[in-house]
């Protein structure tokens, strides 16, 4: 059995290497022939592993490690829920390559979705008789929440290609439903809210901390319509979409300023690594919400959703430049794995196929809006991909020798 959270993380962050290998292999695909890969099957392994076996399963240690900070195994309780979550993690990314949505594929995830509704009922209970009580506390009880809102849309998703009857402004608008809950709500949240607790247990408090918190929580599920502006919606769901950006930037301005004010007392305890890392996730929050305020205008919208590697940059934008790069300079942060040279390295490379991989696909959307052909991009969004891959590979082996002492 796991007992720590460095042995959750190199589980972790193992599947996430895995995630970039498929990505290599989808990328070898599009760019030659690989005629024993069912292109958009592997393509649902790749996204449905990514949630369920990296962000979900790291999510979920990292909160369960803020409840039981300081105990000899804080997993021992939900060992049950993680290793349930692991099982359809990889349930799927066996199943889905072979049969697409078909009975085990969507048996696994729908276990995956029981899961975190054991995880939510769990979790709930156990923070409201938790005794050290943290800010980050309802940031957390948001994640969960938008979690299981999200579920609604993997279940429509589901039945849809079960029975065959998937129309294509039902199916993308299932497919956006469960994609933005889950990035905005579950990892948004549960990212804001380790932030949050991290700057608690440092003695510094956030400022307008209530108000930043339900800026956002009201504005989540009408932002939903901003994935939707392709379709005809009534106007008052485009009032709300307006209003939606206007509480999201008014929260994100007021989180910056919060933060900014403990830049001074911040210093000494990040080091350069932790630093890079979640000052690059910011970078990439700031670029997310400066593209979202643009989606407001109908016309762009339009555009931008009718373009594949558009909509494909916005969502690799979102999972692994804020929410991966915040997650592992958390981790580097508090230490939760080992920080040598190879470490270092691996990361570097990894963040370096990231930016690779974003300005491919910009310049790839930027020429189709044109109606330009750019060139060898899909040979150079294979070699970002295996950029990305070879960076988690030396990380994975940096964490194998030797042990870490955790600091709870």
């Amino acid at each position: 059995m796991v007992k720590s959270l460095i042995g959750w993380f190199r589980i972790s962050v193992f599947n996430l290497m895995l995630v970039a290998f498929i990505g290599v292999l989808l990328r070898y695909k599009i760019a030659y022939a690989l005629p024993i890969v069912h292109q958009k099957h592997l393509l649902h392994a790749h996204s449905h592993f990514a949630f369920t076996g990296w962000v979900t399963q790291i999510l979920m240690v990292l909160l369960v490690a803020r409840l039981y900070t300081g105990q000899q195994n804080p997993f021992k309780k939900y060992a049950p829920v993680l290793y349930t979550n692991l099982i359809a993690a990889y349930g799927m990314l066996f199943t889905f390559p072979f049969q697409g949505y078909g009975l085990y594929s969507i048996s696994f995830s729908t276990l995956s979705i029981f899961t975190a509704y054991a995880f939510t009922i769990i979790y709930w209970s156990d923070i409201n008789r938790a005794k050290q009580k943290s800010p980050g506390d309802p940031w957390f009880k948001a994640s969960l929440f938008f979690s299981i809102i999200s579920s609604a849309g993997a279940f429509a998703l589901a039945i849809m290609m079960a029975t065959k009857t998937a129309h294509p402004d039902k199916y993308l608008a299932a497919s956006y439903f469960f994609l933005h809950f889950q990035y905005n709500g579950w990892f948004f949240f549960a990212c804001v809210g380790l932030l949050v607790h991290q700057l608690h247990t440092w003695g510094m408090q956030v400022s307008n901390h209530r108000a930043i918190f339900w800026l956002f929580a009201l504005s989540c599920i009408p932002a939903y319509f901003l994935s939707a502006l392709w379709l005809p919606i009534p106007l008052w769901a485009y009032i709300l979409v307006i209003v939606a950006v206007c509480f999201q930037l008014a929260g994100f301005t007021l989180l910056c300023r919060a933060v900014k004010q403990h830049f001074k007392q911040l210093k000494p305890l990040i080091s350069s690594l932790g630093k890079w890392l979640v000052a690059l996730s910011g970078v990439a929050l700031t670029i997310k919400f400066l593209l979202q305020s643009g989606s407001i205008i109908p016309e762009l919208s339009k555009l931008a959703f009718g373009f594949r590697s558009i909509v494909i940059g916005y969502l690799h934008l979102i999972l692994l430049g804020v929410i991966t790069l915040f997650i592992l300079g958390y981790i580097v942060i508090n230490r939760y794995m080992r920080i040598n040279k190879a470490a270092v390295t691996g990361i570097i490379i990894f963040i370096a196929g990231i930016f690779l991989n974003e300005f491919i696909l910009f310049v790839q959307g930027v020429g189709a809006i044109s109606y330009i052909s750019m060139p060898y991009t899909n040979e150079m969004l294979l070699g970002a991909a295996i950029l990305l891959f070879a960076g988690l590979l030396i990380l994975n082996i940096s964490q194998r020798k030797g042990k870490v002492a955790e600091q709870h």
